[in-house]
């Protein structure tokens, strides 16, 4: 597994939604805006699924997702990509639903979304884009 650096965790937490993308099984793409994205710790992020479907069942035939980290506060910009587990019962679950209920009340938060972070990409411009980091 890869561990994201200070800087990037830094940049992680200045995110208010985050783009995510998907891809079936045949290879059609999805990208949805996430709110509800957390870094737990150095390599893995919870998302919590609230209004998903096509992401939903992507993920179901194709256990991999990418997780774009760009915005006016962060400093850089770089892709998480990463393997799926979903979870819909258990502490983790519980904790998950917790959170997102204690902002938005009314949210679903019908399944938790694990992402082991296996690569990290350098998507800036520049020489260096598209360069794997970590």
């Amino acid at each position: 597994m890869v561990a994201l650096t200070e800087e990037m965790k830094t940049a992680f937490r200045t995110m208010k939604a985050f783009p995510v993308a998907t891809a079936s099984k045949g290879g059609w793409p999805n990208v949805v805006p996430i709110g509800f994205v957390e870094l737990v710790d150095d390599e893995t992020i919870w998302i919590a699924d609230n209004f998903m479907k096509k992401t939903l069942a992507n993920i179901q035939e194709n256990p991999k997702i990418s997780i774009y980290v760009w915005g006016p506060e962060t400093k850089g910009c770089f892709q998480v990509k990463g393997d799926v587990e979903i979870r819909s019962s258990g502490p983790e679950f519980e904790k998950m639903q917790f959170t997102v209920h204690s902002k938005m009340a009314k949210a679903p938060a019908k399944n938790l979304l694990i992402v082991k972070i296996r690569e990290v990409y350098e998507c800036s411009p520049g020489p260096k884009a598209g360069e794997k980091i970590l």
